[in-house]
């Protein structure tokens, strides 16, 4: 069976994130096959391209994981109508990267009703060359269900929806690279 290797990021920093949430308990429902690593963008300064030269730890690591990955998973809450602004800082620092274009990108929404804020998130993903992968989006009632990692888990509603798509971006990250898409 085909190896996958994902990062996930959060667009939120919360300690009880339900973005965060969504991401941990996906990694716990992945097949053996696919490797999820939830990645960390809190360390990373503000985005100043003065500084793209510099040696940044966090985004040294931010940008090896996600060179070695075959795709990305992006969950973020919405804030004001707007992606999130620590989730807007990473990908900033990502812009002129060569581990992003084409990457394939799966997205999460945990709030079904913040709808603004995905639809800036593909503008800004496509603007970078990204491969949103539609099929793949997952929309999961978590705003004010007071669910845990576990309790996501737990739910077989929303643990079906996490699989369902996390199967379709794995099928067509396979068939992104079986046409030559992806090295």
């Amino acid at each position: 069976m085909e190896r996958f290797n994902l990062l996930a990021l959060s667009g939120s920093l919360r300690k009880s994130s339900y973005n965060t949430a969504a991401l941990k308990a996906l990694e716990l429902l992945a097949p053996s096959h696919i490797k999820i690593s939830v990645g960390d963008i809190a360390k990373l300064p503000l985005f100043n391209p003065d500084r793209e030269e510099e040696n940044i730890p966090a985004l040294g690591e931010l940008k090896l994981v996600l060179g070695e990955s075959d795709g990305l998973i992006i969950a973020s809450p919405e804030y004001a109508h707007g992606v999130s602004g620590p989730l807007k800082n990473a990908l900033d620092w990502l812009v002129s990267g060569a581990e992003f274009p084409v990457m394939p990108i799966m997205l999460i929404n945990t709030s079904p009703r913040a709808s603004h804020a995905q639809a800036s998130l593909r503008e800004i993903l496509t603007t970078m060359s990204a491969n949103v992968i539609h099929k793949a989006h997952v929309s999961i009632p978590l705003l004010s269900s007071e669910l845990d990692v576990e309790g996501i888990v737990a739910n077989t509603e929303i643990s079906a929806a996490l699989q369902n798509g996390l199967a379709v971006f794995c099928q067509e990250i396979k068939a992104l690279k079986s046409f030559g898409g992806l090295s």
